[in-house]
Formats: C-alpha cells, structure tokens, sequence
C-alpha cells in the first residue's frame, strides 16, 4: 500500500455566515498532481491558505507523511511556533490584483477614471472658468460612480460594490 503524502480530511472554514470549505477531504500521493478547479467564489484560495495554514480552518485536519500538521480541534497544531514550522511543507504563490486595501470594490473601479479626470478639469477651467470646472467635474464624478457600479453589476458583483478587498475571494478580487 503506498503510503500518501498528503491526507486532509474535513476541511471546514466559515468567514461569518458564509461557509465557504464545506467539508474538504483528499488524498495525494508523493509525485501526484492535483487541480483544484471551480467558479469564483467557490473556496479554491481559501483551501489553498488553509493547506499553508495562512488561514485556520475551523474544523478538520491536514497529515503530510502520517505527521499531523494541523488538526483544528488539537490547540498543540495551532501554536504560532508549530504553525511556522508546519508551512515548511508547502509552497503558495499568491495572487496578486493590485487593488488598494483602503478601497471598496466601487472605489477601487472608479479610481482611474476619476484620476484622469483631474487633467479634464484643468483644461475646463483653463478654457470655460473655474465654475463651469466645478460644474464639469461633479457631472464626470456621478457619471464615473454610476459607471463602476455598471461594471461591477456585469461581472455579477452588484452585492459586492461597497466590500473591501479582503472581504472578497481571490476569483471576486480578480473580477473587481
């Protein structure tokens, strides 16, 4: 029988009400592949930070050559010494989606455009006045604001739009 490299067994992980790792269970063996594929939002990310033990499952456990490494209901596993220890065994590129942490999804969208408009606004004013600048400016800004949240709505984020980045999953980070 070959012995597996990696066991994990009941992964559960809930960010408020929404559980996202609904009971995650698989082996692998010493030089097996794995894909783990799905819609955004559907937990990928999180199981990926659960495995590096960046995020803490709140039930379940992960054995790497019958060698515990996590098992959420044991406190041992989840000191931080034994935690840094325990990430020896895996690698994670993480993805990266340059959006502004201080930004709501919304915010993050309409932030170029709204850069942009700075220069519009200059030749306004240079050429139309100062309150035909104003004027130019508050009617771009609704426009640019009623603009993201179009754009959100047609990636299916419509309920996201006033979200921080680290309240969305990596797939709903990526639509933003």
């Amino acid at each position: 029988m070959q012995q597996n490299h990696l066991r994990v067994e009941g992964i559960r992980k809930s960010f408020g009400a929404t559980e996202v790792l609904k009971g995650i269970d698989f082996t692998l063996a010493k030089g097996e592949v794995l894909a783990i594929i799905g819609s955004s939002g559907s937990g990928k990310t999180t199981l990926l930070r659960c495995l590096n033990i960046l995020e803490r499952p709140d039930e379940g456990r992960i054995v790497v050559d019958d060698e515990v490494l996590l098992d959420a209901a044991d406190k041992a596993t989840l000191s931080e010494g034994q935690i840094r220890k325990n990430r020896l065994h895996f690698g994670l590129v993480f993805q990266s989606f340059n959006l502004f942490p201080q930004y709501t999804a919304r915010q993050n969208v309409a932030l170029a455009p709204k850069l942009a408009l700075k220069e519009e606004v200059k030749t306004v004013k240079t050429k139309m006045g100062i309150k035909a600048a104003k004027a130019f400016k508050a009617q771009r800004l609704a426009a640019n604001e009623e603009n993201a949240i179009t754009l959100l709505e047609r990636v299916g984020l419509a309920d996201k739009t006033g979200h921080y980045p680290c309240q969305l999953s990596g797939g709903l980070q990526q639509r933003v």
